[in-house]
């Protein structure tokens, strides 16, 4: 009996580290597309326009798919960290919260905010004053997307903290802090708006990525 086991074992362990990788992938995904698309898409000004508004426009459909894609790419590694914390500290409602979270980036990636701030060329100078149905559902998903990071990185933080992993543990706390506060930043200053979302983007979905490649560490 032990011997058919063990290959079975083995495949789980095999798949288990493929969607992993997935996660691990997702953030320096989003990140390079963005990147590209911010120094290639005329009028776009990272000072002032937040990273979802490359969804718009005749070349916006690159920024919605790699919404889209990062989203599923952080459902498999979250697939990926339910299998291995099966039974843990955080082991069921942590991955649960990061597939939420791949699901919002689906979504924002689907449904798109309003143009504004003259993005894309033709659009009203100023910030628009009412959001249509399609940008309410873009920002609801965004933003549920970031409450449930910030959720999932308190909670895997306690699974650290009772494994001696005092870095883990606190680079999550950080995680959880720092993000909101870039995000009431970006929206309360006026100033740098974009860069600011920008970067509590990459802090909240770069810990996606870096946990994603820790627990695939542990399957080594």
């Amino acid at each position: 009996m032990q011997l058919k086991l063990e290959p079975n074992k083995k495949h789980k362990k095999q798949a288990s580290k493929r969607l992993l990788t997935a996660g691990v992938i997702s953030a320096p995904f989003f990140y390079f597309v963005s990147v590209v698309q911010i120094f290639t898409r005329t009028g776009f000004d990272i000072r002032q326009h937040a990273i979802s508004t490359l969804t718009l426009g005749d070349w916006g459909w690159i920024q919605s798919i790699a919404f889209i894609i990062t989203g599923l790419l952080a459902l498999l590694g979250a697939a990926g960290m339910r299998s291995l914390l099966r039974g843990e500290t955080g082991g069921l409602w942590g991955p649960i919260l990061i597939g939420l979270y791949g699901v919002g980036m689906a979504l924002a990636g689907l449904f798109r905010p309003d143009p504004g701030l003259g993005f894309p060329e033709g659009a009203p100078e100023g910030i628009p004053t009412t959001l249509s149905p399609e940008a309410a559902i873009h920002s609801f998903a965004f933003f549920t997307a970031f409450i449930c990071l910030i959720a999932a990185s308190i909670l895997l933080s306690i699974r650290f903290a009772r494994l001696g992993e005092k870095g883990w543990q606190w680079y999550s706390v950080a995680t959880a802090v720092v993000a909101p506060l870039l995000i009431a930043g970006g929206m309360g200053t006026g100033v740098w708006t974009g860069v600011i979302m920008g970067l509590a983007g990459l802090v909240a979905f770069g810990w996606v990525s870096a946990l994603s490649g820790k627990l695939r560490s542990e399957l080594a």
